[in-house]
């Protein structure tokens, strides 16, 4: 059986971690396991532990710095964190953050972070048992959250010669 490991923070100012299981469970048959830690640098190795102790197939690695220079930065420093342990396990990290001043108010934010939780969840399972239906979104400006962007029209029709 699959395992999906959820790496969460209490920093967060909502459970993501819920809508993330919520999702996974309603799209597959996993096994979950939930790693939750502090704030959003300590997600790195709790994501690493999910992939090397518990033997998790993908983390989600779960927060929602604050709006100030400082969370922007630590943020920053966490992804880097993320990317590494992704190398050193040759396993995926999905990363969900939600920035606090990504929404205009309290109940946008909320909405926001249960819908990119929920799309990021969707991609989890795509990632371990569809990866073609991954293939096939290739190009087409998918966003997690608010409204996808939708994919660019023009070039040459596969004529790079210019």
């Amino acid at each position: 059986m699959k395992r999906i490991g959820i790496a969460d923070t209490t920093f967060a100012r909502c459970d993501m971690a819920r809508t993330a299981i919520l999702a996974i469970k309603k799209e597959a048959s996993v096994e979950i396991v939930r790693y939750t830690v502090p704030g959003i640098k300590d997600l790195p190795v709790a994501a690493k532990k999910l992939l090397v102790e518990d033997n998790c197939d993908v983390v989600m690695a779960l927060g929602m710095p604050g709006p100030a220079e400082k969370d922007k930065m630590c943020a920053h420093e966490a992804s880097l964190g993320l990317i590494a342990a992704q190398l050193m396990t040759n396993k995926h990290i999905i990363e969900v953050f939600v920035h606090e001043d990504e929404a205009p108010d309290e109940k946008t934010l909320a909405w926001l972070a249960e819908r990119r939780t929920y799309e990021h969840a969707q991609n989890v399972v795509r990632l371990l048992f569809y990866p073609e239906k991954l293939t096939r979104l290739a190009g087409t400006g998918q966003r997690q959250g608010y409204e996808d962007a939708g994919p660019i029209e023009g070039g040459q029709d596969g004529n790079l010669s210019h």
